[in-house]
């Protein structure tokens, strides 16, 4: 006869509502550093250099979704052993778009950014429309 084992992943989620508007960026980027910086009972510590790019992370995705689209977006961290996952939904149908910005463009580089700086990162429709980019980061 055998057994099964299963594993069971400790993890720690938290989910923001964040409004239509610019400075929710900024406010993720805080709540994500708040969250990610606080001690955890038997977990791996998530160090300086992964929340600073875990709030980078955050600050391209919100900046996105609140620009582009047309109601308040979703916010979702996970924290591990092995990674930290952020996710943020947006209602907006348009598909992203990486692009070669030219050099004295201000804006288009941000996903090109969290693409370096994951180690994972997928979009996927959501039904009802819209949709969640994912990026993940290895601890």
């Amino acid at each position: 006869m055998r057994t099964h084992r299963r594993t069971h992943r400790r993890s720690v989620r938290v989910e923001y509502l964040l409004p239509d508007e610019a400075a929710s960026a900024g406010r993720a980027r805080r709540l994500t550093s708040a969250f990610l910086s606080r001690s955890r009972h038997r977990m791996a510590r998530v160090d300086a250099e992964q929340i600073d790019d875990a709030t980078l992370i955050v600050s391209e995705l919100v900046t996105n979704a609140t620009r582009h689209g047309r109601s308040p977006c979703r916010l979702r961290l996970e924290v591990s052993d092995e990674r930290v996952t952020v996710e943020v939904f947006d209602d907006s149908p348009d598909q992203l778009r990486l692009r070669q910005p030219a050099v004295e463009d201000e804006s288009g580089r941000g996903l090109a950014m969290v693409r370096c700086l994951a180690q994972r990162f997928d979009v996927t429709p959501v039904i009802g429309g819209g949709k969640r980019v994912r990026a993940i980061l290895a601890i």
